[in-house]
């Protein structure tokens, strides 16, 4: 099996930061893609995104996604805003009202609830994975990952991570008497209870107890 890269952590630190506008690297030499997160919203049929702390506002066209579908479901369950967390190509547009067009190429994050421009550990938050049925979640920086399960408070652990083909991502860790093992695949995956979108299926192996769930990068990854 090949793997590209393997590292450890061994430190632990809090994690806190300010969510803010995220402009990421390119991501080819063809084109340039920006990264942003903001609250989208539909007018007209017209799906529009303005970025965190930002008064401008873009027209959305969902490019080789499923943005224009999830969002109209989500929308359509009574809510008028979501949080949404994307890349795509920025561009000028003839729609009137808007500052500026994304052609989006991938949804990180789509969701009705929750932390959205106000959550603090974004910036520094390189994955955050989370199931239901039991509740599990699993927050993953440089500095470690906090692993929340059933019936258990937050624990920060050392962590391994292995990237492995077709983008598929897997962090261990054997710390404080546990057996962790988070397996993240790119994949659109959808929260069963909120019905969130995010950009990639995990599934957790903690002490051999399988649980699944979803997940997505924070603000410190931009892959």
């Amino acid at each position: 099996m090949h793997i590209s890269r393997k590292f450890l952590v061994f430190t632990l630190l809090p994690l806190f930061a300010s969510c803010a506008v995220y402009t990421g690297k390119p991501v080819s030499p063809e084109k340039s893609e920006t990264r942003l997160q903001g609250e989208l919203t539909r007018e007209n049929g017209q799906l529009w995104l303005k970025p965190c702390e930002d008064p401008r506002r873009f027209a959305i066209t969902e490019g080789n996604t499923t943005i224009t579908q999830d969002a109209s479901e989500l929308l359509g369950d009574g809510h008028s805003a979501l949080f949404a967390d994307l890349r795509g190509v920025m561009g000028s547009t003839q729609v009137s009202g808007a500052d500026g067009a994304m052609q989006v190429g991938r949804v990180y994050r789509l969701q009705p609830e929750g932390h959205g421009c106000d959550d603090p550990n974004f910036k520094r938050t390189l994955v955050r994975a989370a199931g239901q049925e039991p509740f599990w979640s699993v927050t993953v920086s440089n500095q470690g990952m906090v692993l929340s399960g059933p019936d258990r408070a937050p624990l920060a652990l050392p962590y391994m991570e292995e990237q492995l083909p077709e983008g598929r991502i897997n962090l261990t860790s054997e710390a404080n008497g546990e057996r962790v093992e988070l397996w993240l695949a790119p994949q659109r995956c959808v929260n069963s209870m909120s019905g969130a979108v995010e950009h990639m299926t995990a599934q957790l192996r903690l002490n051999g107890k399988l649980m699944r769930g979803c997940a997505s990068f924070g603000g410190a990854r931009n892959d």
